[in-house]
């Protein structure tokens, strides 16, 4: 079955050559507002829903994989830095700190979705203000959810990980793919 991959993302596409190598990468416009009630940990699934059915609506005979990650420091969603004052901001907030970063995946065939969040606890090390203006003046941060991208310079900013490394580039891709696998097996069957 072929598989569309909702997402514009560089990274993800990348990742998502572990699971598969048969799949069209596509960006699509979809509305990512929040609901204003809605917990945080669920925020990523929620939006990775609404790519899915948004794609699923253009490819009904394909399988669409959605996908949204966000990073999560106490109650606050950090999205991506507007700008260097708003990089410094994130990275200040998760300088020894323990945070979630949670990516949402929706798979979608037809009216059929199914979704699931991969949570990974990244600990970045005391920063000091010079690390944190020296990472802001690097073009890495800018499109990345929490203003940081773990696969390239920012590597030096974390302490530990406890989780699945590729959830925080993006794409959970164990869990992916033995989601996908589950899911193309009931469609299958029905």
């Amino acid at each position: 079955m072929k598989i569309i991959l909702a997402s514009g993302s560089p990274r993800r596409r990348e990742l998502m050559k572990y699971i598969s190598e048969d799949f069209e990468a596509v960006s699509l416009d979809a509305d990512e507002t929040l609901p204003v009630d809605i917990e945080p940990l669920k925020a990523s699934e929620y939006l990775a829903q609404i790519k899915a059915k948004a794609a699923s609506e253009k490819y009904p005979d394909k399988i669409v994989i959605g996908c949204d990650t966000t990073v999560i420091c106490g109650n606050d969603i950090l999205g991506k830095p507007a700008d260097k004052n708003d990089c410094i901001r994130c990275i200040s907030e998760l300088s020894g700190q323990t945070h979630q970063v949670v990516t949402g995946c929706a798979l979608a065939y037809g009216d059929r979705i199914t979704s699931f969040s991969e949570v990974t606890d990244v600990t970045f090390r005391n920063l000091s203000r010079d690390d944190i203006i020296a990472y802001a003046d690097t073009d890495e941060p800018y499109d990345k959810a929490g203003g940081y991208g773990i696969q390239g310079k920012a590597s030096e900013l974390v302490r530990s990980i406890d989780g699945d490394f590729f959830n925080v580039v993006g794409l959970p891709v164990t869990r992916l793919f033995n989601e996908l696998k589950k899911f193309i097996n009931t469609i299958k069957e029905n």
